[in-house]
């Protein structure tokens, strides 16, 4: 808890979604603040979120903007570049106005580390929160193993390093923060990233998302080549073409890189009346597919990096009372437990099989939705994540706050 005097402050920088779209990073700031610390957020502008200077609930946003969606290694590096210029000019000016003791780097990219790093030259902390593991996310990109990944180990491994204590999103990035970043176990705190139950409501369902037909598969997530939309839509093939069911509707949300290669591929395989592709959508929008949903589906392709992955995409999906068919990965397996069915990993035919097999299930799909729900009620909500969060920010402060040092309070920021 923050002290009744001079409050504790705190700048957090994410690269990956603007805020408050990006509900873990909106999660932990209204916590912080809601304990007493001062809340400041660096992120990128995108739909909904144009504004530059914004205050949401008493959390000063800064936003900036990127060139590009990046696509290829060129591309990524010309984005990981701009956003690195952006967000180490606004650090200085928050620095200089508002202050800050604690910067809060969020992952991907792993580059954030150089602008803590240089803050630490002045007294203040830096808390790394591992949202993706950088290294395998390039692998299931581009499938290799070249320089490149080579360079993203040794970004992650100087992350690790210059922090003072890291969070992880679950028991596979603790161990990676212990094995490859070398962390004491004490500076590392799983902080799991636990739906809010008063965002996530239940609403009735809306008919005509359906596509006048009489059962309705929901997705939500990025559009990009490692979520496994191209298995989904091969599922549809088998679904529809081989198995000769017309009454499934599939409505998938969410925009990226990818979106109108899978609209093409959607085409091809002929299966695109069957598919409603929403691109990027407000809340409201977002809840009423998943509401209207019968199954939700989360076709993330078997790799290193969807094993060690847990996915926000289940844990909505378990909130809202929904069976999930999805493949059989390591983190998946554990948040979603007896509320899903596991097909076998990149094995679109079973993934198929699995959906159809929950949709002729009525009240298997009630039971299985009852117990994901429970689960989130019980053990896997952001009020049971939230403390451990403040645990670790106590940690973070044990040593003291920090004060600025070099030039006397060069640093200190101002209100």
């Amino acid at each position: 808890m923050a002290s009744a005097g001079k409050p504790r402050r705190v700048l957090m920088i994410v690269e990956n979604l603007p805020v408050p779209f990006d509900r873990r990073v909106w999660q932990e700031a209204t916590t912080l603040r809601d304990a007493g610390y001062q809340v400041s957020v660096i992120c990128p502008t995108g739909p909904g979120c144009e504004r530059r200077r914004e205050v949401r609930e008493d959390i000063h946003i800064y936003r900036h903007p990127l060139p590009i969606e990046a696509e290829g290694a060129a591309g990524y590096a010309l984005e990981y570049a701009s956003a690195l210029f952006w967000e180490f000019f606004l650090a200085l000016r928050i620095a200089l106005t508002r202050g800050f003791d604690v910067l809060h780097g969020c992952n991907p990219p792993d580059t954030i580390f150089l602008i803590g790093g240089f803050f630490k030259l002045f007294g203040k902390k830096f808390l790394f929160d591992h949202h993706d593991i950088n290294p395998e996310l390039y692998e299931a990109k581009f499938g290799r193993r070249d320089r490149f990944y080579r360079l993203l180990l040794a970004l992650e491994r100087w992350t690790f390093r210059t922090a003072d204590v890291s969070l992880a999103t679950n028991q596979s990035y603790r161990r990676i923060a212990l094995e490859r970043g070398r962390m004491d176990p004490e500076r590392v705190f799983v902080v799991r990233s636990g739906p809010n139950l008063s965002r996530l409501q239940r609403l009735p369902p809306v008919q005509s998302l359906r596509g006048g037909r009489s059962y309705l598969v929901g997705y939500v997530g990025v559009m990009g080549r490692q979520e496994g939309i191209d298995y989904l839509l091969r599922a549809v093939r088998h679904i529809v073409h081989e198995l000769g069911r017309h009454d499934i509707h599939f409505g998938l949300v969410g925009g990226g890189t990818e979106l109108a290669a899978l609209q093409a591929y959607a085409e091809e395989l002929k299966v695109a009346e069957y598919v409603t592709f929403t691109g990027r959508v407000p809340d409201r929008q977002l809840l009423e597919m998943l509401n209207t949903a019968d199954v939700c589906v989360n076709p993330d392709v078997a790799n290193e990096m969807n094993d060690k992955s847990t996915m926000n995409k289940i844990m909505e999906y378990m909130a809202l009372g929904k069976p999930i068919v999805q493949f059989d990965l390591t983190e998946g397996r554990y948040s979603a437990g007896e509320s899903s069915l596991y097909a076998r990993p990149n094995d679109a035919q079973d993934l198929a099989a699995k959906l159809v097999e929950l949709i002729d299930d009525p009240p298997r799909r009630a039971r299985m939705g009852e117990l994901g729900r429970a689960r989130v009620e019980n053990e896997l909500e952001w009020r049971y994540e939230a403390p451990k969060l403040l645990a670790a920010y106590e940690r973070l402060f044990a040593a003291g706050a920090a004060r600025g040092t070099g030039v006397k309070g060069i640093f200190a920021g101002r209100e």
